[in-house]
């Protein structure tokens, strides 16, 4: 479900309803916990933290006119998501993860690659995404990206 939206308030203007205040709930926990350097702004459609690139020139690999993408959140047809690329690129964050998941909610894990899926806004475990969020900084970021993932 794409959303055409120029700023991260236009976005949430333009989501359903009942999805606004868990992504504006979403949007303050990662921003209150990211770490200083990432920057937020609208990425491939979905409000998104980024590693500027006034800190990381190249880019993304795949585009490089783009920042290196970080963290998104996104309300898709059937879920609200978050998506974070640093999950991803490390085994050990996201083992941590998957271990914490469990004592914040009782529902199952729904999580693609990177993806983390809440069919159910109320179980959204905002506090365990605030601390997903701060658990790594933009030049860890840009190591990890460029040793697994740029390759």
């Amino acid at each position: 479900m794409k959303i055409e939206a120029h700023s991260p308030e236009e976005y949430i203007q333009k989501i359903p309803e009942e999805r606004k205040e868990p992504i504006k709930k979403l949007r303050s926990v990662i921003s209150d916990n990211l770490p200083e350097g990432f920057k937020e702004q609208m990425s491939y459609g979905m409000i998104g933290y980024v590693v500027p690139h006034s800190l990381y020139p190249d880019g993304y690999h795949v585009t490089p006119e783009l920042p290196l993408p970080f963290i998104n959140i996104a309300s898709q047809k059937n879920h609200i998501a978050v998506y974070h690329s640093g999950i991803y690129a490390d085994d050990e964050l996201m083992n941590w993860f998957k271990g914490e998941y469990p004592k914040h909610v009782k529902t199952k894990l729904d999580m693609g690659k990177s993806c983390i899926r809440f069919r159910n806004p109320d179980h959204i475990p905002y506090e365990l995404i605030g601390e997903l969020a701060g658990k790594m900084t933009p030049g860890e970021w840009i190591e990890l990206y460029e040793k697994n993932i740029k390759g």
